[in-house]
C-alpha cells in the first residue's frame, strides 16, 4: 500500500478489525477506542440495518480519519435514530477535515457547560512543569492586565508574563518554598538475599555470605550513616523496605510504592504519583495482602476499571519478576510509561 492509499483507505478497512490486535499492535487506547466505534456502526448489529448499509455505501472512499470524526462528534446526540440522520448526510462529505469539522459543527450542537474552577500541573520536562488555571474570567483579566503592565515589548511576554506572576507570588514571602524529601535509591548487592523475619513482615533480615545477619535499617545505616532517607531495592524481589529514623508503617509503603510506581502504571495515563491510589495487583477481597510485592500505583479511574478477576476489558496490573506491567485483554505485557525504581536501579 502506498501513501495515497494508506491516506484514501475508507471505511471498508475495518471490516474485521480486532480490539485485542490492535493493542497488540501498538494502537493508542484511544486509537483503538476510536477504531472500535466506527466498527461497531459500520459492521456491528443494529435495528437500523437500511441505514447502516446506506452508511457504508456512503462512506465508501471517505478517510478513516474523517470517519472517526463523524462518530466521536455524534456521541453527543442522544437519540439513535437522529445519530442515523445525521450520519448520513455527513458520510456524503468530500472535502477537507476542517471543512467536515465545520458542517459537523453546524449539524450538532452541544450544549455548553461551563468549566470548573481548577488549578492543574503537568508532570516535570527538563526542569520545568506547567500550571493551567481556570478560573472566573474577569479575576484572570485582572490578573492579565496586572502583569502586562509589568512586562516590556523588548522579549516574548508569555515568558515575561510568567516571570512577573511569580515576582508577585513571591514578594512578601505570600508563596513558601516546598520542602522536597530527597530518597536515595539503593540496591542491595548480590552478596545479600532477602529473608522474612520473624515478625510481621514489616522488617526485613539480610543474611549475608559470611553467615552473619542485620536487619536492613543496620545495613544501610552502616553504609549510609542516619542522615539520608534511603530506600533499598533487589533486582529481583524489588522494594525491600523504606527506614529512616523511625517506622514509618503504612505511610512507608505507600512512599515505596510510589518509587517503584512514580506515576499511574497504566500505559499512557498523565497522572503523577502525587494524586495516585495504592492499589492491590492481588485484589484484597480475593485474598491479597498488603505487601510491597502487592502494591502498586493507579490514578482514581485506572484504580476503579482494573479488573480485580483479570478478566476485565481493560486489563490489570501485574509485577512479573517485580516490574510493574499493564497485561492487556490479549495477554500482552506493557511496562509503565515512567520508569520507576526497579527500571532506573536494573534496567
Amino acid at each position: 500500500m502506498n501513501f495515497s492509499e494508506f491516506a484514501a483507505a475508507g471505511v471498508g478497512v475495518l471490516a474485521d478489525f480486532d480490539r485485542d490486535a490492535a493493542v497488540a499492535a501498538g494502537l493508542s487506547t484511544a486509537r483503538v477506542r476510536d477504531l472500535a466505534r466506527v466498527h461497531h456502526t459500520y459492521f456491528g448489529p443494529t435495528q437500523f440495518t437500511r441505514k447502516q448499509r446506506e452508511a457504508l455505501t456512503a462512506a465508501d472512499g471517505m478517510p478513516v480519519d474523517q470517519v472517526v470524526l463523524i462518530e466521536r462528534k455524534l456521541t453527543a446526540v442522544g437519540d439513535a435514530a437522529e445519530r442515523w440522520r445525521i450520519r448520513l448526510d455527513l458520510v456524503r462529505h468530500r472535502g477537507s477535515y476542517r471543512a467536515l469539522t465545520k458542517r459537523i459543527n453546524r449539524l450538532i450542537h452541544v450544549p455548553v457547560s461551563p468549566p470548573k474552577p481548577a488549578c492543574r500541573f503537568s508532570r516535570s520536562k527538563a526542569g520545568m512543569r506547567t500550571m493551567i488555571v481556570t478560573y472566573n474570567e474577569r479575576d484572570l483579566a485582572d490578573l492579565e492586565h496586572l502583569l502586562r503592565q509589568m512586562i516590556t515589548s523588548d522579549n516574548p511576554a508569555a515568558a515575561q508574563m510568567a516571570e512577573a506572576l511569580f515576582t508577585l507570588l513571591r514578594d512578601g514571602d505570600s508563596l513558601p518554598h516546598a520542602h522536597p524529601r530527597p530518597i536515595i535509591l539503593v540496591p542491595v548487592d548480590d552478596h545479600v538475599r532477602i529473608h522474612a523475619s520473624d515478625g510481621d513482615g514489616d522488617e526485613v533480615t539480610l543474611i549475608l555470605t559470611d553467615g552473619t545477619t542485620m536487619t536492613g535499617a543496620e545495613y544501610l545505616r552502616h553504609e549510609f550513616g542516619d542522615t539520608l532517607e534511603v530506600a533499598a531495592f533487589h533486582p529481583q524481589h524489588g522494594p525491600v523496605n523504606l527506614y529512616r529514623t523511625k517506622r514509618l508503617a503504612n505511610t512507608k509503603q505507600k512512599t515505596m510504592s510510589k518509587l517503584v510506581c512514580p506515576a499511574c502504571a497504566f500505559p499512557d495515563c498523565k497522572a503523577t504519583a502525587a494524586t495516585t491510589q495504592t492499589h492491590h495487583i492481588h485484589a484484597w477481597a480475593h485474598g491479597g495482602m498488603t505487601n510491597m510485592d502487592n502494591l502498586a500505583e493507579l490514578c482514581p479511574f485506572h484504580n476503579g476499571v482494573n479488573a480485580d478477576n483479570r478478566n476485565g476489558p481493560f486489563g490489570y496490573i501485574d509485577n512479573a519478576d517485580a516490574r510493574i506491567h499493564w497485561i492487556a485483554p490479549n495477554g500482552v505485557e506493557v511496562p509503565m510509561t515512567t520508569p520507576g525504581a526497579m527500571e532506573l536501579l536494573f534496567g
